[in-house]
């Protein structure tokens, strides 16, 4: 209930113009052109030993994509949208359904491991990322626990990736 009712309000802050534009620019950002971008940006300035952050990136992202999408047909969650008529919808989905957010899970697994490698990225990385968690349900896509959910899987999947680094070193 509560969860409903907070995607319903803050679904209604994207009848502002400004806001609209905005966590849609952060959502499109979010889709994988920032992440993209940061790891050619790592292999461009760190040229051989970038290759391991970015590979670890690479990896874990895939895996996330593999893990979320395979969450999302086995919860079958509608998106907040086709239960509430209420939600005002300002984004496209990428995808049917709604359980977890895969914008917040990748959001989560590329930072935390980012900056494994780069701590001096966080005041970069850690708003981005929140904002890409905030535009999801701002946008009417998501339920907030659908955004808590992908942030908690994406985080767990990036701690489970540094201790098998771990055991493979």
């Amino acid at each position: 209930m509560l969860d409903s009712a907070l995607c319903v309000s803050v679904s209604h802050t994207s009848q502002y113009r400004l806001v609209r534009i905005w966590f849609r620019l952060v959502s499109r950002l979010g889709d994988g052109v920032f992440w993209y971008t940061l790891m050619a940006a790592i292999l461009i300035t760190q040229q051989q030993s970038g290759l391991l952050p970015v590979l670890h990136m690479a990896i874990v992202g895939l895996t996330g994509t593999l893990l979320y999408k395979w969450l999302k047909r086995k919860t079958h969650r509608p998106r907040p949208a086709q239960v509430h008529q209420d939600v005002w919808v300002t984004g496209k989905p990428l995808d049917y359904f709604s359980f977890p957010s895969g914008h917040t899970l990748h959001a989560v697994v590329f930072s935390v491991v980012a900056l494994f490698y780069y701590p001096q990225l966080a005041a970069i990385l850690i708003p981005f990322a929140m904002m890409v968690a905030m535009s999801r349900v701002v946008l009417g896509l998501h339920y907030p626990s659908d955004v808590l959910a992908g942030a908690a899987i994406g985080y767990l999947l990036a701690q489970l990736s540094f201790q098998l680094l771990a055991i493979t070193s």
